[in-house]
């Protein structure tokens, strides 16, 4: 096992992480809904966002099944009260894109340091390594299945009826996204976006 390669993954991974949870918490705030906030979650230390399924055994299996060439896995789920937001069907939708949209921004910034820094260095490979997480971390977020960020987006333009009925399938949807990630769904659709964007940026 390469242990700095793992502690470094992982490290970038959840910094990534905490700045995608960061930004659901700040949105919900921002928008009336104090419930992440005391509960401490509108914060940037990632020990208040880490869960031990998907900030630690999920990295794991990710690293060891892609030969530690590629870590990914999710933080504890930031609380959000909708009855508290000022304009539920309008907030939920910012709320949602939060997350994903700083993650792509987190890459944007990492792709212009990079043109700033000597390539082939410890620096460069750093920055090239966290703005893929980023991408990945956002674009796949945006996969409209509960209860991945985008379907918090996808509810937002939905009827309410209709909403209410798309969010039971919320129970299923780690299912979905496995079935769909182990017929190889995801290959068609999520890494040739991340390898479009990333040829864009760098």
């Amino acid at each position: 096992m390469n242990l700095p390669a793992l502690i470094l993954s992982f490290s970038l991974l959840l910094i990534a992480m905490t700045l995608h949870e960061f930004a659901h918490a700040w949105a919900a705030y921002k928008f009336g809904d104090q419930t992440a906030r005391l509960s401490g979650r509108l914060t940037l230390n990632p020990l208040a966002h880490i869960d031990p399924v998907g900030t630690v055994i999920i990295p794991l299996l990710f690293f060891f099944s892609t030969g530690g060439r590629f870590v990914f896995g999710a933080a504890k789920p930031v609380p959000i009260n909708y009855g508290m937001l000022k304009n539920p069907a309008r907030d939920v939708v910012f709320i949602g894109a939060s997350g994903p949209l700083v993650n792509i921004a987190a890459a944007c910034a990492s792709a212009a340091v990079i043109r700033l820094v000597p390539q082939g260095t410890l620096l460069s490979l750093l920055l090239a390594h966290f703005l893929m997480i980023n991408l990945v971390l956002g674009i796949f977020n945006l996969i409209p299945l509960p209860p991945l960020d985008g379907s918090r987006v996808l509810a937002g333009f939905l009827p309410p009826a209709a909403a209410a009925g798309y969010a039971k399938i919320e129970p299923y949807g780690f299912i979905i996204i496995i079935l769909l990630s182990m017929a190889g769904a995801f290959d068609y659709v999520i890494w040739p976006l991340v390898r479009f964007i990333a040829g864009l940026l760098i």
